[in-house]
């Protein structure tokens, strides 16, 4: 029975000229679990999740996808089962119209017309893009470009799911929809996800479990209350604690009491603990 999505041990990548972009990575990911990826521009959150999806081989280590280790023959069949959304969803979007960008990785997969059919009619209704099939994808808005290259990966039905940057240009409206659309894809998909992102504020409402990167190493992983406590370390990753965190720990100062209360990862949470401690009227 498979158990762990992801598993990676002593992983490392080095770049032709010499550059060690990832180094000594152990990164275990259980199925069905939520991870993210932290880390500043430039920690290595791309190359490694091109080395999770086999795009990239690494140096050395092991890594195992879905209990099997990912090997150069069977890279090919495991690019199948994750499938990886691009920061920019363009590189994704090339054919004259949706329908025809989601029909590529399935028609290419040797399957028969009508299967084709019923996994781009599929993946359309789960990204709500059915009435859009027939449009042009540079046609399209921000939003419902993301969306779009999370259909054309759906519809190779992968089992793991890897976003790069997912937010990256999105406005706050386009932002919180895309969220509520990442959790309700896991809710009701049965995939793992694994995202890499600097993002901190959308982390508590993707994630299960984070892990900071920081000059292709990990150096911290825990809990998303976990690793958002730890200032330091945040500040060592050129990374900022969400706005709510900052909140809390400025509140703390002023009202004590709530020093035992347990760090609030979202507005409902940190409404809650105002309207106990701070007597403010619902």
């Amino acid at each position: 029975m498979v158990h762990c999505a992801v598993d990676m041990k002593n992983v490392q990548y080095r770049y032709p000229d010499g550059h060690i972009a990832i180094d000594e990575i152990n990164f275990e990911v259980g199925l069905h679990e939520r991870a993210v990826i932290l880390g500043a521009n430039g920690a290595g959150k791309s190359t490694l999740l091109s080395i999770i999806c086999g795009i990239l081989e690494a140096t050395k280590g092991t890594i195992k996808i879905l209990n099997e280790e990912l090997t150069a023959k069977n890279v090919h069949e495991f690019r199948a089962r994750i499938g990886l959304v691009f920061q920019e969803p363009d590189n994704q979007l090339f054919m004259p119209t949706l329908w025809e960008d989601i029909a590529f990785g399935p028609l290419n997969m040797g399957l028969t017309d009508k299967e084709v059919n019923q996994r781009v009619d599929e993946a359309l209704k789960v990204v709500g893009l059915s009435h859009l099939k027939e449009k042009p994808p540079h046609h399209l808005s921000v939003g419902e470009k993301k969306r779009a290259a999370i259909a054309t990966v759906l519809a190779m039905r992968p089992e793991i799911l890897v976003f790069d940057e997912p937010t990256a240009h999105m406005d706050p409206r386009t932002r919180n929809e895309f969220v509520k659309f990442l959790s309700k894809l896991h809710s009701e998909g049965n995939l793992t996800i694994i995202t890499a992102t600097h993002d901190v504020n959308i982390v508590p409402l993707i994630a299960d479990r984070a892990y900071v990167l920081y000059e292709g190493k990990f150096i911290e992983a825990g809990s998303v209350a976990e690793i958002f406590s730890n200032a330091k370390m945040l500040e060592k990753a050129h990374l900022t604690p969400p706005i709510l965190t900052q909140l809390f720990l400025n509140t703390i100062k002023h009202v004590p009491q709530m020093v035992h209360e347990p760090l609030p990862m979202t507005l409902a949470e940190a409404s809650s603990l105002f309207q106990k401690y701070c007597k403010i009227p619902t």
